[in-house]
């Protein structure tokens, strides 16, 4: 349709004034005489879509362009406010599983510590309104919750903490604005402190006066005003009497006129929740109800009523201008603050061409990718005491993991609930389902079976499902519960369905006594897990390992799946009233005195507490601390800026821990390399204090790329050692809950050949050698240094170039093996070979005793356009092996394999693991997101 300017009749015509100042509902999802009648004889100016209206993308695409072209045609000047509830989570108006995708909740956004992510969102679900027509969300939510274990509006509101809130509340803003929405703050004074004093159909109060609201929960209205926020929402409650002048907040001039429009100074559009609004007509009368709402201040009133009540509104605000009950300049204030926001949001020419489907298809892939990256930051891991997590390191595939779920009415966007309704009707509560993971059949309670079905993929073994009620533990749970290996309790909301908590509390019981039942000390794990309010257990230790989702829309549970199994490490964190009680307990924990290593006054100290905790280990000669001495920490290396922290007792001198941290110029990574407490002080926070002046330290360096956890070099902690699987549990739980993303771990190996005396090559290895196209040589010394070197700044990962630096400056000591391209003589690959008394292998500990060990060979660098590099590899180990071995070493340590896929070419060499470890890496950029 080609649209056409039109003169304006707004300033002249008192009836199209009057329409736009309402917003209206209606019944269906096509266009019925009603809503035509409104748009074309009233001259209403906005209309509120809500689910019973949406089936579909397209459905709403089509239903928001018929509205708008029959506004068109009948004259309107500016097009139809077209708006929307979609706060994301479980309270969306549009589901349409293959176009619009789904995103957590105002408080899933939250717990992802990420503004940046919340923006991002908050645009990507705009554009998908905007695709389909919208241009005015109902959003954000910005209530503040004064009591968090008793609040009606649960995860959609941010938090409790009125500057967390404000925080979040301008980025939704923002990511509303540029993808081009009008926005709606709701729901002022605010939702978040209720009381009922009287009987239950009684209107609730606001418990705090407003001046106490002013200090709390109206601070993200005003910080959002002044960033540009649009509306409004008055909910409608009443208030406390001495404070405002009437029974209800919908229709106080206090709320409005006083509080928003003059201390706020707030110059947009006020809008009555819809709800309230016909509460209203039905307590006081429609005409007394119109009239008692445009006097209080409103700019826009909702009708979403019968097509009567609606007609009789609009025409008692006419009789009210008429007869001077509200006057003119009123109604066209209002008018105008109604075109301003319109013009700000939309025009004929965007409204008359939506992007639809196309424009949907468009926006789906990175959508989609933005969906999973901000589901799987959101997922909280409240608590695990015992590291229960991941269970696929407590739960053999062989032993059955069960889960029980509460009966919930699944989300509309649940994938799994539109295929479910056409399934049959499942079996009774109590009746048990079994997915194997080749299972295609489900039956029996079908909420979760997605869940159900998804575990049992995940773990490829057998999971054991079924749901519970009020009528609590069953004789079936008993036995369930007897059989698996471990067990999973799904809540929702068990604050206000009581029945949820004991259930739980029950089972945890019976999981506990498990391990005396067993004879053998092992406790059967038990996790819960709070699909909707993240307060069901927040503050109840005696649940030991407590994760949030927030929702349980299909794509949380599936990131919940990856958490529960390890594939997923979990770095949300939850709203601000559970932090600040974690606060608490933490500022109950030491802050010790952070100094800097002083290599005369702690050497000594530092070789006393590396005796102290080699003592715990004194029975394995080959402990990772074995051959380490204070030297050990010190590279001296030009490009590599080292700082190293100590706690100290100042009297005694005694070490309490040492931390040891490096900067790789060559590679812009800053790297712990160590952190060592002494083993009587454990638990008293001198690692973490240690820990973050550490990484503050790292952080001020300029141009700083990425953070690391170990070193190659030197080589005493590549990773989080895995050597003892409890330690490495714990070190790792301690690692996340610091803010590391573990799931982008490396494996990192140093392993040994022994017996060198006797070594044989394999038999057929020795072709390896002979291939025409390459060429091996043993080179030594600087001469050699800018064609190696070049070599490995090019296809090397971090200290890898310090180590040949190291080796090539140590003529006497070291050597390179290289295989070259004959006709041209570039370098294909290359390592290091090293002798006990070289100063590389100062930093091996390993290779501290001589007397066993004798050679070492380092860092092979191979380049990526080699076709087969495990065969190269090879031939320059074979010759590596065959030159220490002729130097007379009784064995050869090969330090700091970056993969275990190597490990089986290395094996059939001879070799074996010495250690293992978790190389961990995150960049500065994920790092600043969520910590």
């Amino acid at each position: 349709m080609a649209v056409v300017d039109r003169p304006s009749l707004l300033r002249t015509d008192f009836d199209r004034q009057i329409g736009q100042l309402f917003m209206v509902g209606f019944d269906g999802t096509t266009v019925n005489d009603q809503i035509k009648s409104l748009i074309e004889d009233y001259h209403v100016g906005s209309v509120l879509l809500t689910a019973q209206n949406l089936k579909s993308a397209e459905q709403a695409t089509r239903l928001v362009l018929d509205l708008q072209n029959i506004a068109y045609q009948a004259g309107h000047e500016i097009p139809l406010s077209i708006a929307l509830d979609q706060e994301n989570g479980g309270f969306n108006s549009l589901y349409d599983e293959v176009h619009i995708r789904q995103f957590p909740s105002a408080m899933g956004m939250a717990a992802t510590r990420s503004t940046k992510l919340a923006k991002e969102v908050a645009k990507a679900t705009g554009q998908e309104l905007c695709a389909v027509g919208v241009n005015w969300i109902l959003g954000p939510v910005l209530d503040v919750p004064a009591n968090v274990r008793n609040q009606s509006l649960g995860v959609r509101t941010i938090g409790d903490d009125p500057q967390e809130v404000s925080r979040y509340g301008v980025e939704f803003l923002k990511g509303y604005h540029e993808a081009g929405l009008a926005t709606c703050g709701k729901h002022l004074p605010s939702y978040g402190d209720l009381e009922v004093l009287g009987a239950q159909t009684d209107v609730p109060i606001i418990a705090q006066s407003l001046q106490k609201l002013s200090q709390t929960a109206l601070n993200p209205f005003r910080t959002t005003i002044s960033q540009g926020l649009d509306a409004v929402m008055v909910c409608g409650l009443a208030t406390i009497p001495t404070q405002v002048d009437v029974v209800n907040a919908c229709i106080s001039e206090h709320i409005v006129q006083v509080l928003l429009r003059t201390d706020m100074h707030f110059q947009g559009v006020v809008l009555s929740d819809w709800s309230e609004t016909d509460a209203l007509i039905h307590d006081f009368g429609v005409e007394s109800s119109i009239v008692m709402a445009f006097r209080a201040g409103y700019d826009v009133v909702s009708l979403c009523g019968s097509f009567t009540v609606q007609q009789g509104a609009i025409n008692c605000l006419k009789l009210g201008v008429e007869n001077d009950t509200v006057n003119r300049p009123r109604i066209e204030q209002s008018m105008q603050r109604v075109l301003d926001l319109k013009l700000r949001c939309t025009s004929w020419e965007k409204a008359l061409n939506p992007g639809g489907i196309d424009h949907l298809m468009q926006l789906q892939p990175s959508h989609a990718s933005l969906s999973s990256a901000a589901y799987n930051s959101s997922i909280t891991v409240v608590r695990d005491q015992k590291t229960f997590l991941p269970l696929s390191t407590r739960l053999d595939t062989e032993r059955e993991l069960l889960l029980l779920t509460p009966l919930l009415k699944p989300l509309p966007s649940s994938a799994a609930h539109q295929k479910l309704n056409a399934a049959p009707d499942g079996t009774a509560y109590d009746q048990t389902s079994v997915w194997d993971s080749s299972s295609s059949i489900m039956s029996g309670e079908r909420i979760f079976q997605e869940l159900g079905r998804a575990m049992s993929r995940q773990r490829n073994g057998r999971v054991l499902h079924t749901s519970y009620t009020a009528n609590g533990l069953r004789p079936i749970h008993e036995d369930l519960i007897d059989r698996a290996g471990a067990v999973v309790v799904v809540t929702a909301d068990a604050g206000r369905n009581r029945y949820q908590n004991g259930f739980a509390k029950h089972v945890s019981t019976i999981c506990r006594m498990s391990s005396i039942s067993n004879g053998d000390g092992t406790e059967k794990p038990f996790i819960v897990v709070s699909v909707s309010s993240p307060y069901d257990f927040a503050f109840d230790q005696s649940i030991g390992t407590y994760i949030c989702t927030y929702d349980f829309t299909e794509i949380a549970l599936q990131a919940l799946v990856r958490i529960l199994f390890g594939e997923l490490q979990p770095i949300g964190a939850l709203p601000a009233s559970t932090k600040n009680e974690q606060k608490l307990q933490q500022s109950t924990q030491q802050h010790w005195l952070v100094e800097n290593w002083n290599e005369e006054r702690d050497s000594y100290p530092l070789e006393l507490l590396l005796e102290s905790v080699r003592g715990q280990h004194s029975s394995d000669p080959e402990s990772i601390l074995a051959g380490v001495s204070s030297r050990t920490f010190l590279l001296r290396c030009a490009d590599v800026e080292e700082a190293h922290f100590i706690v100290r007792n100042s009297n005694t001198k005694e070490l309490y821990g040492f931390c040891s941290t490096y900067y790789f110029i060559s590679t812009a990574v800053g790297a712990i390399g160590s952190i060592i407490v002494d083993p009587n002080k454990r638990k008293l926070s001198i690692g973490r204090s240690l820990y973050h002046r550490a990484m503050r330290m790292l952080a001020q360096k300029n141009g700083i790329k990425k953070y690391q956890l170990g070193t190659r070099i030197p080589n005493i902690f590549l990773g989080i050692p895995t050597v003892d699987t409890a330690e490495h549990r714990r070190l790792r739980q301690w690692f996340v809950n610091m803010g590391w993303k573990i799931a982008s771990s490396q494996m990192r190996l140093n392993m040994i050949l022994r017996n060198l005396p006797t070594w044989n090559p394999p038999d057929g290895l020795s072709h390896t050698l002979s291939n025409p196209d390459i060429k091996f040589d043993l080179v030594y010394g600087m001469g050699y240094a800018e064609a190696v070197l070049d070599h490995v700044r090019t296809h090397s990962t971090t200290g890898v170039y310090e180590i040949y630096q190291l080796a090539l400056a140590d003529k006497a000591s070291c050597g390179i093996i290289r295989a070259k391209r004959p006709e041209d003589g570039s370098i294909l690959a290359s390592l290091v070979l090293y002798k006990s008394d070289s100063k590389l292998a100062g930093f091996v500990p390993a290779l501290g005793d001589s007397k066993v060990l004798a050679g070492g060979i380092s860092s092979p660098v191979i380049s990526p356009s080699i076709s087969d590099p495990a065969s190269l590899m090879q031939g320059l180990l074979l010759l590596g092996i065959r030159q220490i071995k002729k130097q007379g070493a009784n064995a050869i340590v090969l330090d700091c394999i970056e993969s275990d896929k190597a490990v089986g070419n290395l094996v059939a060499l001879g070799f074996s693991t010495l250690h293992t470890f978790e190389e961990i890496t995150c960049e500065t950029s994920t790092w600043a997101m969520i910590s």
